[in-house]
């Protein structure tokens, strides 16, 4: 069986070893201003950062959710073979998510990240319709237009359909790449795609599928799903798990530091990666610790609410770990 060591990587973060499965990786989340803490962080440490900043709706971002269950009485609403259930509303996570100057607040948080990128790395930046012009310009003036590679749709088809415009149903990631002509993009570790018209190119390769285009279908993470966490504006998983399947390698680490639920801390960790996370709602850090304890984060300036139940948690490979929060001696 495997040890687990934790060896200093500098200004507090560490690399997690697992003698027995032989990759390491920086596993780590964190409670603050992303402005404050990037500075704090070592040089050249990640390859890829992903970021999901708050789109500037003007509104307080929050996802109601409720509990069902089944009652013998009259219950709130009525069921399959008429049985009846009561509904329970659930607390759910909230920010505000409204700012009068939305490129003065991100772009200097995007200037002090690229200090963590090695030479190699690319810049995911996942924004919807409101400000995503905006920032492509200031971001082409950041990092100079040569270094933008795709403009990828993330399209879905869910929700309410307004009768006065066409429905906005795709946000818009933009990729930069420090080298244009030196990045990570691994072709192999695509998923592929069936065909819109299988009939037309034959069983074999109707049975291997396509390679995706810059326009990527995946439904908005189920009400129901497994996948859900109740954190407003939670990404699904698949989106991410492209991301960085295809422009990182195994035992590389991933940035977020708008990392809100932890989709990236989850894509990063299930194939063999390290993840730093960043995000000031104390919900947030919360609702990423708890998805990623089977991972064993480090959770600084926060203690994770599953430290004081030191619950033992079944790892990926089998093994049983105790949880580490910053209580947690090394």
């Amino acid at each position: 069986m495997g040890r687990w060591l934790r060896e200093p990587y500098g200004n507090g973060l560490s690399i997690e070893i697992d003698g027995a499965y032989g990759w390491s990786a920086m596993k780590k989340i964190i409670l603050g201003d992303n402005a404050d803490v990037l500075p704090t962080l070592p040089e050249k440490f990640a390859r890829l950062i992903y970021i999901d900043p708050p789109f500037n709706t003007g509104k307080v971002q929050k996802r109601d959710r409720i509990r069902v269950r089944a009652t013998d009485g009259e219950g709130d609403r009525g069921g399959f073979g008429g049985r009846r259930y009561d509904v329970e509303k659930v607390k759910s996570g909230s920010y505000d998510d409204d700012f009068d100057d939305f490129e003065h607040f991100l772009m200097p948080r995007v200037e002090a990240s690229l200090r963590c990128l090695k030479d190699d790395g690319s810049l995911f930046v996942h924004l919807d319709d409101r400000e995503v012009h905006h920032s492509k310009v200031a971001l082409d003036k950041l990092l100079g237009r040569h270094r933008f590679v795709n403009e990828i749709i993330w399209a879905y088809d869910y929700g309410g359909r307004p009768k006065n415009r066409w429905p906005a149903k795709h946000d818009t990631i933009l990729w930069y790449a420090l080298k244009p002509d030196d990045y990570i993009f691994n072709f192999d570790e695509m998923d592929r795609i069936p065909y819109m018209a299988p009939g037309l190119v034959g069983p074999e390769k109707a049975e291997r599928g396509k390679t995706p285009t810059d326009v990527w279908w995946h439904t908005i993470v189920p009400t129901n799903g497994h996948e859900k966490t109740g954190y407003p504006t939670q990404k699904p998983l698949g989106v991410l798990n492209r991301v960085i399947k295809v422009h990182s390698r195994p035992d590389d680490v991933v940035l977020d530091f708008f990392g809100g639920s932890g989709t990236t801390g989850e894509a990063a960790a299930r194939h063999g990666r390290g993840f730093v996370l960043i995000d000031i709602n104390p919900e947030a850090v919360q609702v990423a610790a708890t998805r990623l304890a089977e991972f064993h984060p480090n959770c600084d300036r926060f203690t994770p609410s599953w430290s004081s139940r030191r619950s033992r948690i079944r790892c990926p490979a089998g093994r049983f770990a105790t949880p580490r929060g910053n209580d947690t001696p090394s």
